[in-house]
């Protein structure tokens, strides 16, 4: 029996994390929990399928508040925990006020349907929020003012609301909504101008049903301000040829129901459905809309390409204590290839102090956090989470993006920036958007005023010697305008940026802004190898606003060491997960020689080590972690070396030692059984196998093979007796 041999099979290559570091002991449910993810939508369940109090909720409470993006949502949450965590977000989400106990804008929604259902509903069937008057009183409120024609003998029943300041809402500063009852029967409908028209007012009307001038006149001679909004509901509307324009049914339509979802910007109901499964209940109301912008840049000294991304949340709470202010960032990411496979996972802490002197600083800026991490050639999903455990915030950024080959010629990600900023040489650390010593800072939204100066940062890749020596840059400025005007126009020879035989790879260019309108442009860069030789082009877009002066955030980044074994070990890391395994070693060793102590880095050195079957050098990397604390997360890839490299009675000492810490595991004591049979040591060996089947019975392969050595023990006794 190889049983050895099968339990080393089991022993795959495991998921290697930034800080989740995996035994044979937690594979099994790590493979249940990770798994590969992917992005299509979840399974939509019918409103009628829902418990009463969501069908409730949906089909009346929150009927005219809803947006299409939530319903979409809500419908798509499987439990009664999601679905209240929902609901409190709604609600918070449409809060005017944060700093209340009260939901104000919540308690006036429940009042307008109580009142709708109270006054609305008698005398007809339907129920009083379902009316044409309910309907319009709970999206827009109380009137500004009311008129009732309900007593005319030459007209049917009209009721004419009109509204105004509320153009907040994208409706008409001021307007009318008009109710009537068409043939004096049933409820109050609402009242269109295209789709009845004058005439559906008159009770005696004679004339032309098409001649809507002749209905208005009659109806001006008995009620001059029903006959105003019989052709216009909109105040102050220019009405061409005098018949009604598509506006007024537009308003009644669209703009009066889309009114009460501008109240809200729904981005909150996607990320919710999306990270429903990593944020607590407490997150679940709190998502905060950031800008954010992601560039994959090459690292001049090292030839790896960087993610280097920032990210600006609308708002930052931190905790008051004295005098001093506190806060913690958690960010998660996690970047997948097209088929949502997990190319890297990564988890990190980013903690903020302020002292009274920081805090007049900052207090009136916006916040920016910035962060860079090494990766391969690919394409990918990244997905970046960020939670503020002291407000119970989250926010978070989804891009798809390219890394290029190291030798793929072009232009890469252009970063423009507002400010420049020298770091020190004698700091030495790597940060987010640091080249040739200098950080670029730059607005996620590529925003500036015309006092800014923008400094365009590129890099190009595959330049020649004899292009850098004969070819140029020609930069353009463009309007943004439908015309396409270039505004800025410069030529420029790439020999005046290299400063050296060598080529290089970054370039940066500064513009003065002073003489451009406050509009939307593109900055753009063609890259020459020769008079007339086009080699390729990068562009990017930004605008100048109005205002004389921007309020620019205050920056928490992240800073490594250069040549930084996490560097290393994160490469390491993405070439494991695609069974690029000698790559991943390479990048392992590297990293394990600048941090031979550090468990993460040695840990997935070890089990890249065991999946290639370099057993002596997985130990030589492994025995030194027995004198530490993290000692058990080594225990059995040591085990399974020593047995397949034949040295069973160390194997059986690791093992052993992995059984006293973490309890019973059945391919650790069939593997014990098997050392101990290699040994000779068949009693040894039985005590194992019997012990695993006490605990894991349903092992058909080692109960038959139990069997027949107990059988041919028997024989061999009977024969030397």
């Amino acid at each position: 029996m190889k049983i050895l041999k099968s339990t080393v099979a089991l022993l795959v290559l495991l998921t290697l994390t930034q800080s989740t570091y995996l035994t044979a002991q937690t594979q099994a449910a790590t493979t249940r929990t990770t798994g590969t993810q992917t992005y299509q939508k979840s399974k939509k369940h019918k409103i009628k399928d829902l418990p009463r109090q969501y069908q409730t909720w949906l089909q009346k409470d929150v009927l005219y508040l809803i947006t299409k993006w939530e319903k979409e949502v809500f419908l798509q949450l499987d439990t009664d925990r999601e679905r209240d965590m929902f609901i409190a977000a709604f609600w918070k989400n449409r809060d005017p006020n944060l700093h209340t106990e009260e939901n104000e804008f919540k308690t006036e929604h429940y009042k307008r349907i109580q009142y709708a259902i109270d006054r609305f509903g008698k005398g007809t069937p339907t129920p009083g929020w379902l009316t044409a008057r309910g309907r319009i009183y709970i999206m827009l409120g109380e009137a500004h003012s009311i008129e009732r024609y309900e007593a005319e003998t030459e007209i049917y029943p009209v009721i004419i609301w009109f509204y105004q300041g509320l153009a907040q809402f994208g409706l008409p500063n001021a307007f009318s909504v008009v109710f009537f009852k068409e043939n004096n029967s049933g409820d109050y409908e609402l009242y269109s101008p295209v789709r009845h028209g004058p005439h559906k007012l008159l009770v005696n009307y004679q004339g032309d049903t098409h001649e809507v001038t002749e209905a208005f006149s009659q109806l001006y001679r008995i009620v001059p301000n029903v006959a105003k909004v019989s052709m216009s509901l909109i105040e102050g509307e220019f009405l061409p040829g005098a018949r009604p324009t598509i506006s007024s049914e537009i308003l009644i339509n669209q703009k009066i129901v889309e009114a009460p979802k501008k109240r809200v910007n729904d981005e909150y109901a996607k990320k919710l459905l999306k990270y429903k499964n990593y944020i607590d209940v407490e997150y679940s109301v709190n998502y905060i809309t950031n800008a954010s912008q992601v560039s994959v840049l090459k690292d001049a000294v090292t030839g790896y390409y960087f993610i280097h991304y920032m990210v600006e949340p609308q708002k930052l709470s931190l905790e008051q204590v004295e005098n001093t202010l506190y806060g913690n960032l958690e960010i998660n990411g996690s970047l997948f290839d097209l088929e949502g496979k997990t190319i890297y996972n990564f988890s990190k802490n980013a903690p903020i102090t302020l002292n009274p002197d920081q805090v007049k600083k900052v207090q009136n800026k916006l916040f920016c956090y910035q962060d860079f991490f090494p990766v391969i050639p690919g394409n990918y999903r990244l997905e970046i989470l960020i939670r503020n455990t002291s407000s119970k915030e989250f926010t978070s950024i989804e891009r798809n993006i390219t890394v290029p080959s190291p030798d793929e010629p072009g232009v890469g990600n252009i970063v423009l920036a507002n400010t420049l900023r020298p770091q020190p040489p004698q700091n030495g650390d790597n940060k987010p958007f640091l080249f040739n010593g200098t950080q670029l800072v730059a607005s996620p939204r590529n925003d500036f005023t015309r006092n800014d100066k923008m400094h365009f940062f590129f890099q190009v890749l595959g330049l020649k010697p004899e292009q850098v020596e004969n070819g140029y840059f020609q930069f353009a400025i463009i309007k943004d305008d439908g015309e396409n005007k270039t505004t800025i126009a410069l030529k420029k020879p790439i020999k005046d940026y290299a400063g050296s035989r060598t080529v290089p790879l970054n370039f940066m260019e500064t513009f003065s802004l002073e003489q451009l309108d406050a509009t939307y442009y593109s900055a753009r860069v063609s890259v020459y190898g020769a008079p007339g030789k086009f080699l390729f082009q990068g562009e990017a877009t930004f605008f100048i606003t109005p205002v004389s002066q921007l309020k620019r955030p205050w920056i928490v980044s992240v800073t490594t060491p250069p040549g930084s074994a996490e560097h290393y070990n994160t490469l390491a890391i993405q070439y494991a997960n695609i069974n690029q395994l000698k790559r991943a070693s390479s990048y392992l060793e590297r990293a394990y020689n600048l941090s031979p102590s550090e468990p993460k880095v040695a840990l997935n050195y070890v089990q890249v080590l065991f999946k290639l079957k370099r057993y002596n050098k997985l130990k030589s990397v492994a025995l030194p972690f027995l004198q530490t604390t993290e000692k058990q997360n080594f225990l059995s890839f040591l085990g399974y070396s020593c047995a397949n490299l034949g040295q069973y009675m160390e194997a059986i000492t690791h093992f052993k030692e992995y059984l006293s810490y973490y309890g019973t595991n059945m391919n650790i004591l069939n593997a014990v059984g098997e050392c101990y049979q290699k040994l000779g040591n068949i009693e040894e060996a039985k005590v194992a196998w019997k012990k695993s089947l006490e605990l894991f019975p349903d092992q058909k392969e080692l109960t038959t093979f139990l069997k027949e050595l107990t059988k041919k023990q028997n024989k061999r006794e009977e024969k030397n007796e």
